[in-house]
Formats: structure tokens, C-alpha cells, sequence
């Protein structure tokens, strides 16, 4: 390790780290003339200078929560193989980076029999885009990484092989307000009813104006209940966000009946080929059944195997869709359509002229 490496980091307000010290040799002494690069197999990259130096990327699933034994073990494999070279990745992949090629494959095999799957890359389901929900969160109605685990366990065979349509980025969230990003499938916790209210805490927990002021749509209001300080919730107006936990334990949000998962498909980032787009619902009302989410599961592989065997080469999920109309998508993938599918907010008209299946 290098001595750069070695020496702590000060706090920069400025911006991100700089990136040279932590950087690969090969990429330090190429940068910004790189010619071309390609996939040699599932999981690996192969990046060529324009003065012939070549550097491989392996790319590894591991989970986002790690114990420190698991990530001395990476570590380990990192030194081993390629000089201490690792990063990870916005979608907590590992990518391990070496400039000889011999030790790819002696790497790969080590990395599948630590459990560590080898893939990601092309088109191909990659890990899963998610929030840390009961690790981190003041709000979350449920831990995110648990569904991920399940998810990924049903996807295993299309994050380390490339046969999809085209890439697939799927997104997972713990609750509707805070977190989550647009993906091609998007599987999201939301709140389906307002708080429950333990009125003889909320006096000794609370604060009041800090609990008005967090409500988004102004739902909220201070009360006396049983001749005690405490609050109230305007049903008409509250949007079950669960904002107003984080400030306030006593109105709990989260319970069986309350807390539900939808899944939502077509969002895109990025502009290649098409615009970018948000997604849009598809099931709502999931139960959130740990440990394995079965119905979650189940919906979310439906549209996979329907993209997969219905869709065209280099089309996103969204594309397909739009190519195909949402009665068609929603016939493939044998979900039924209901009123809440149907855009009913204030600029609904604009929304339904910009869709494939309804113009006035």
C-alpha cells in the first residue's frame, strides 16, 4: 500500500476525495486515454489504453451490511491478486482491479468458493440499488436489505449470466419519503394508514411544534386528549407518509395492516437511446411478510421473465412498455389493472397525453 494511501484523509468541504491516491497505477498513468473496452465474460471488464495497457475489472455481489471478518476476507483476496486494488460500488458490488490477466480467473474461482458470485456487468440483473432501513433510519417500514436478500437469492442465475434485453437496475427503499430511486423495477415500502396515536406518551416524548411543522401537508395539529398535551391527525388531509415518527415515536405508523410494499417498473436515469422517465406503479398492497417476502418475490419475477422473453434487444423495461402499451404489459405479466393504476392528480391530463394508451 502506498504511503498517500496509508496517511488519513483530513475532511475536505469542497467536494469528493481525490481519487489519485486510492487509484490503480494503470489507470493513474492512462487517464482520460482510454480507447475502447469489452466483456470477456459475465462479471468482467477489460479496459484498453490507447498506449496498449490493459486493466481487468472483476465484479463481485456481496451484501451492503458487512461484518469485519467478511471484509478482511475481500481484502485479503484484493492483496492476493491485485495489489490491494478495490472499490466499491454505488450498488454494493466489489470490483476488484488487476493488471494481469493470469490472476483473473484463479480470482473468480476463489471469489465463487467464498459465496461471493462473479457478474453484474452487461445485460444483466445487477445487485440491487437499496437503503439500509432499521440500520440507519428513523422511519423505515422495513429493513430493505432483508427483501434485497430475498430478491437477489430468486435473481441469482440473471446477476451472473448476460441474458436479459438489456441492463436491469432495480431499486429498493424501507419507506415512500425518504429514499428509493428511480429503476427499471423500483419495490418500495409505503404506509397505507395514519398514525396510531399513544396519547399518554406523546406529552412525555414529544415535541409538539416539531411534530406540526414536519407534517408535509399540514395534518396535524396540537390537542388535549384526556385533559393532557398531546396531538391530532386531520385523516382527510394526512398522505400516510410517516414523517411525523421520526420526531415522534408515540404515533406509530408501522404494523401489519399499516405497512404494505408496491413495486413500480419504467423509471431510467440514464438517456441512452430514450429520455429518462419515472416509474409507475404496477402492485400496490404487498404484504410485508419477512423473512423471504414470497408475494414480492413473485410479482417481481413475473416482469422479469416477461421482459426477458417478450422484449427486444438493447430495449430498457421502460421501452419495452411504451412500445407495447400498458394493457399489454399488464397481461404478460397477469397482474390485474385498477383504479388506483389510473393518474388522477392535478396534471393528470398532461401525464395521460405523454402515455401510450390514452390521448385527449
Amino acid at each position: 500500500m502506498s504511503e498517500a494511501a496509508q496517511k488519513p484523509r483530513m475532511p475536505d468541504e469542497t467536494g469528493v476525495p481525490d481519487p489519485f491516491p486510492y487509484m490503480h497505477p494503470v489507470m493513474k498513468k492512462n487517464y482520460g486515454q482510454w480507447d475502447y473496452h469489452f466483456r470477456p465474460r459475465p462479471g468482467v471488464l477489460c479496459h484498453v489504453a490507447k498506449s496498449g495497457d490493459k486493466i481487468w475489472t472483476v465484479r463481485a455481489g456481496t451484501q451492503r451490511q458487512m461484518d469485519v471478518f467478511t471484509i478482511r476476507k475481500l481484502c485479503d483476496l484484493a492483496d492476493k491478486y491485485c495489489d490491494g486494488y478495490l472499490r466499491f460500488t454505488t450498488r454494493s458490488n466489489i470490483e476488484f482491479l488487476l493488471d494481469k490477466e493470469e490472476n483473473v480467473e484463479p480470482l473468480i474461482e476463489e471469489l465463487n468458493k467464498e459465496g461471493f458470485p462473479v457478474g453484474g456487468t452487461g445485460n444483466s440483473v445487477s445487485m440491487v440499488s437499496h437503503t439500509q432501513g432499521w440500520l440507519h433510519c428513523d422511519i423505515p417500514g422495513t429493513d430493505a436489505s432483508g427483501v434485497v436478500k430475498s430478491l437477489m437469492d430468486l435473481m441469482y442465475e440473471e446477476f451472473i449470466n448476460e441474458e436479459m434485453p438489456n441492463r436491469v437496475r432495480i431499486t429498493s427503499s424501507c419507506c415512500q419519503i425518504n429514499c428509493g430511486g428511480q429503476g427499471d423495477i423500483a419495490v418500495n415500502v409505503q404506509y397505507t394508514k395514519p398514525p396510531r396515536i399513544n396519547h399518554e406518551l406523546v406529552a412525555n416524548v414529544c415535541e409538539r411544534p416539531a411534530v406540526v411543522a414536519r407534517c408535509p401537508v399540514a395534518a396535524i395539529r396540537p390537542a388535549l386528549v384526556n385533559g393532557k398535551p398531546s396531538l391530532e391527525v386531520d385523516e382527510k388531509k394526512c398522505v400516510c407518509c410517516g414523517a411525523c415518527y421520526a420526531p415522534c415515536p408515540p404515533m406509530q405508523i408501522n404494523g401489519k395492516e399499516e405497512t404494505r410494499i408496491a413495486v413500480w417498473v419504467g423509471g431510467k436515469h440514464s438517456n441512452a437511446r430514450s429520455k429518462p422517465r419515472f416509474h409507475k406503479l404496477v402492485v400496490a398492497g404487498l404484504p410485508n411478510n419477512p423473512p423471504r417476502w414470497p408475494e414480492v418475490g413473485e410479482v417481481v419475477m413475473k416482469i422479469l421473465r416477461a421482459y426477458k422473453e417478450n422484449a427486444k434487444d438493447w430495449e430498457r423495461i421502460g421501452d419495452w412498455i411504451e412500445r407495447i402499451g400498458w394493457p399489454r404489459f399488464f397481461e404478460l405479466i397477469d397482474v390485474p389493472f385498477v383504479k388506483h393504476h389510473i393518474d388522477t392528480w392535478t396534471y393528470a391530463r398532461l401525464t395521460h397525453n405523454h402515455s401510450t394508451h390514452i390521448q385527449y
